[in-house]
């Protein structure tokens, strides 16, 4: 399973997941991926259920990228431990994960079969996501500029009639 060699900080505190992910968020290496659609925290476990059930689907066929590293520690206080005492030992490792942020890509195999794959490695993950591929982030990317396009005309339009 994945986890960081050395870490700067034994402990982390717990943060924040608003807002949207700011990097990793377009398809870079392959054809497919699978985009999260909410926010959460994804375990090493997690990712390796996900990986192992993709590339069983497509049958060591193609090729597969995981974009995510779990290089946040999960501390958990021990079973029937009183309060205070300090902060628990490392559990696990978690990767922290925004709207936008693509997990997985996969290239070399029909479409179909990609979606399917993706679709099966979704069911391991503890967050909503949806499959997408480079088609329909290209029309996603196009509907954004447009919408942009139109709100700066609408705001332009108002400040004229402000300034009238």
């Amino acid at each position: 399973m994945l986890s960081p060699k050395r870490v700067k900080w034994r402990k982390v505190a717990k943060g924040k997941m608003r807002g949207r992910a700011d990097r990793g968020g377009h398809l870079f290496f392959g054809e497919f991926g699978l985009q999260a659609t909410e926010c959460g925290r994804i375990t090493s476990r997690q990712i390796e259920a996900s990986r192992v059930a993709m590339t069983r689907y497509v049958k060591r066929g193609g090729k597969i990228w995981v974009r995510i590293f779990p290089d946040k520690p999960i501390t958990k206080k021990a079973a029937e431990t009183r309060m205070g005492s300090g902060k628990g030992n490392v559990e696990e490792w978690a990767a922290v994960i925004k709207p936008g942020r693509i997990i997985f890509e996969m290239s070399g195999i029909p479409k179909a079969e990609a979606f399917e794959a993706l679709r099966l490695a979704n069911n391991k993950l503890p967050l909503h996501c949806k499959p997408i591929n480079k088609e329909t982030e290209a029309l996603a990317k196009a509907q954004k500029e447009l919408a942009r396009k139109l709100k700066l005309e609408k705001k332009a339009k108002a400040e004229a009639t402000a300034k009238a």
